[in-house]
């Protein structure tokens, strides 16, 4: 398949690919370690929701396995991960502080998504901006034949 991209991507050191794969690692054990265990133990009761929520997070646990080995082609999960702690962080943790309105539901969420500052260092944005900004989409159809060639 030719390339369609205007350039190489960036270069990504080392460190971050490792980093990358740590924290793939980290969210693969330790939050899959929790969800596994409620959802092969704990769940006969459950109301709907809260076993929608808990499958959505076993499948990013076993999805982040793949980070660890291909950590550039799951970083948008990473970055999805990024992106909806941010959001709730900003929108939702923040907003309860600041109008002192805190619970110690709120509290204690905040402090297992905290910890996602540490990406903003490790995730390459050079290589996000290259790969999902300047790269040029893939083809919403088929490109025209070029003349005397037949289409299958």
């Amino acid at each position: 398949m030719e390339s369609r991209s205007s350039g190489a991507l960036p270069s990504v050191p080392l460190w971050q690919l490792n980093s990358l794969r740590f924290f793939f690692l980290l969210m693969a054990c330790v939050m899959g370690g929790f969800v596994w265990k409620q959802i092969l133990f704990d769940s006969a009761d459950w109301p709907w929701t809260k076993g929608l929520a808990k499958s959505m997070l076993a499948a990013l646990a076993l999805m982040s396995l793949l980070g660890v080995r291909y950590p550039l082609q799951m970083l948008p999960l990473m970055l999805y991960e990024l992106a909806w702690k941010t959001i709730w962080m900003a929108l939702i943790a923040f907003p309860a502080w600041a109008s002192n309105r805190m619970t110690a539901d709120i509290e204690a969420l905040f402090f297992d998504c905290v910890g996602v500052v540490i990406l903003f260092f490790v995730i390459p944005w050079p290589y996000v901006w290259a790969r999902y900004f300047k790269q040029p989409a893939e083809p919403w159809r088929k490109p025209p034949a070029p003349a005397g060639e037949v289409i299958d």
